[in-house]
């Protein structure tokens, strides 16, 4: 056993967070530990780390057990040094090493027949070799270009960068000291989806013992193989990752409801004989023992739900026309670094898109771009009838700060009473008297779901997300998806929780390595696949066209009588593949030829000037009918060559 807890019980103040626990940490185990905002996930942690102490039994660690604890206070944290240099304390015996090795190397210079001293230089290389001393700048660089820093950013001063970049880097170090014990507190917060997916597969190589706090509930089927959930002051553990918990909890629930139905219908069976004839003298010894029966018996709790599940519902006040936003050959730079360069995009009615890819590809500033609140070049057309309304980090800065939270909720214009509009912001966790408590005082988490609050309860028509999840629990976050697929706008959003990102989208959109939007017309786990087998086929493709292609050799005719070879299987089988290649390039530029067609078409319709010409509107309405039907004859045409293509290079 590497840690655990006997009997412990810790209490702030009142209030107890966890009562009579006991759980043992074992070598090699992978935990998430889970629970609603404010239970006291964070406070388990740090008794495992030694910070609180229990109020009642122990907390054990075995003397050699190392214990790494990776949470939001770090970011107090300050100094001068660079990202390199901070992550590469965690070879605190190595540098000291170095320092050593480059002084008695000095001193050997000067005196070189000194057997002591060369004794100690000998000693201390074999150290650093035993300590693998020599690989830590290779290593230190690795993991933190795995967490998204570039090579130019390594020697940058620690404090140039935000929280989140901070944490990345405190990760790193954590990671490189190897501890016994890795406890992460939300280590996928600010990450993007690139460096998620490193940690990831990096993790689950990691030769010690992990608790997660997460709320990704993608990251914690990936990571665990147990569930330790903080539950009314106890802890419920299940032996298997998040999707098991959950299927496995229901059952619990669902037993432990009709065991508590059954044993609630045997009491009042009891209570009703022990009432009918404890005053009867030949039937009162009866019922005293009954009575003692029932003190005795060991009462099933019932099963209470710590969080109602309300319902967060949008209203729609108008219709918006077919088109709701189109770009047109936008581009913008900061300087001289490009975010976008001539992308053409448009979103339509029913539309719900999720915008993804790694951290500074420039996902919050189009959210800007297309919400109007950020220059470009290029055109940007509104469509008709739209109404937005715009979630992002600095809309925070729009709260009146000496309003409180039902006043600001108040102000949306929504129609909704005090009641309903405190039904809402629990579903934000706020409850009870929180809602009459200053916007001032809120802490920065407890803003952003104040103004995530304010955007749902708006009746707009187009909704621009960034990172709605943030500062959610999953049950939070469960009723945001519901309340999404529900919604009867459209919407786009930045986001880097999967699970959330696979509930509610049917379209994504990557800015890809040109600076242009290419956009996926399915849900985020199809695109997963779909880019899967697209990385697979080009990199199939490369090889390939890698291999020299042998030149046809002239030869004297063959004697009539001499059967001629065969031509080789492999040959023709290449020649089928080069073809197809070649169909298959070509129905991409097709498809890319249609698709423009078919946008500058429906603009066309969308046009009122074509409705009063009879004969352009009924020329426009059969050129888009025939575009319509080409587009969906190439797209066919393309997924039948793309399967030829891979079932070709199988068989190479």
């Amino acid at each position: 056993m590497l840690a655990g807890l006997q009997n412990v019980t810790f209490e702030f103040g009142a209030r107890t967070i966890v009562r009579n626990a006991t759980w043992h940490i074992q070598p090699n185990e992978r935990i998430g530990l889970i629970g609603y905002n404010g239970t006291g996930k964070s406070t388990l942690l740090k008794l495992f780390a030694g910070d609180y102490r229990p109020s009642e039994g122990t907390v054990e660690r075995s003397r050699s057990t190392s214990i790494g604890y990776l949470h939001q206070d770090l970011l107090s944290f300050d100094t001068n040094g660079s990202i390199l240099e901070v992550a590469m304390t965690a070879f605190d015996r190595v540098l000291q090493l170095e320092k050593e090795i480059d002084v008695l190397g000095k001193r050997l210079e000067q005196n070189s027949e000194d057997e002591a001293l060369l004794h100690q230089y000998t000693d201390a290389l074999h150290e650093m070799d035993t300590l693998d001393g020599y690989s830590i700048h290779h290593k230190t660089e690795e993991i933190l270009q795995g967490l998204g820093f570039a090579n130019s950013d390594l020697q940058r001063p620690f404090r140039e960068f935000s929280g989140g970049w901070r944490m990345r880097v405190l990760l790193a170090k954590m990671i490189l000291q190897q501890p016994d014990l890795l406890l992460l507190d939300e280590p996928t917060n600010h990450m993007d989806l690139p460096s998620i997916e490193w940690l990831e597969k990096y993790l689950q190589h990691y030769q010690g013992s992990v608790i997660i706090v997460s709320h990704d509930k993608f990251f914690l089927d990936k990571m665990v193989t147990k569930i330790v959930e903080l539950y009314q002051k106890e802890l419920h553990v299940y032996n298997g990752n998040y999707s098991y918990y959950e299927t496995e909890k229901a059952m619990r629930v669902e037993l432990q409801q009709r065991a508590f139905e059954n044993q609630q219908d045997y009491i009042r069976q009891q209570e009703r004989f022990i009432e009918r004839f404890r005053a009867k003298a030949s039937k009162a010894a009866a019922a005293q023992s009954a009575m003692k029966r029932l003190d005795k018996i060991d009462r099933i709790e019932d099963v209470e739900i710590e969080r109602p599940n309300i319902k967060i519902n949008f209203r729609v006040d108008k219709t918006p026309g077919r088109v709701l936003a189109t770009l047109k050959h936008a581009t913008k730079r900061f300087g001289n670094l490009t975010i976008i360069q001539d992308t053409s995009v448009e979103i339509d009615r029913g539309d719900k898109i999720a915008l993804i890819g790694a951290n500074g590809k420039g996902k919050s500033t189009m959210l800007r771009i297309i919400g109007g609140t950020e220059p470009f070049e290029g055109e940007r057309v509104w469509g008709h009838n739209v109404e937005e309304s715009f979630y992002a980090q600095h809309q925070l800065e729009a709260l009146d700060v000496n309003n409180t939270l039902l006043e600001e909720m108040q102000l949306c214009g929504s129609q909704k009473t005090d009641l309903e509009l405190r039904v809402l912001l629990g579903c934000f966790l706020f409850s009870g008297d929180d809602v009459d408590k200053k916007i001032k005082v809120l802490s920065g988490g407890e803003k952003a779901r104040v103004a995530l609050a304010k955007t749902i309860v708006s009746k707009a028509n187009f909704l621009l997300l960034d990172e709605p999840t943030n500062h959610l629990d999953m049950h939070s976050c469960d009723l945001l998806i519901e309340a999404l697929n529900k919604y009867e706008g459209s919407f786009l959003l930045v986001s880097h929780d999967r699970y959330f990102i696979s509930k509610t989208a049917n379209k994504i959109w990557e800015i890809d390595e040109h600076r242009r939007i290419r956009e996926f017309k399915g849900g985020y786990e199809e695109y997963v696949e779909w880019k899967e087998r697209m990385e697979a086929a080009q990199k199939k493709n490369s090889l390939t066209a890698a291999e020299p292609v042998a030149k046809p050799v002239q030869t004297a005719p063959a004697p009539v009588k001499a059967t001629p070879p065969p031509p080789p299987v492999n040959k023709e089988q290449k020649k089928e593949l080069q073809k197809q290649q070649r169909i298959f390039q070509q129905l991409e530029e097709k498809i890319a030829t249609l698709t423009r067609q078919k946008s500058q078409l429906e603009a066309s319709l969308a046009d009122p000037a074509t409705y009063s010409d009879r004969n352009k509107f009924v020329q426009a309405e059969t050129d888009y009918k025939k575009a319509s039907e080409e587009l969906n004859k190439a797209n066919k045409e393309y997924e039948q060559v793309f399967e030829k293509i891979m079932e070709l290079e199988k068989n190479q």
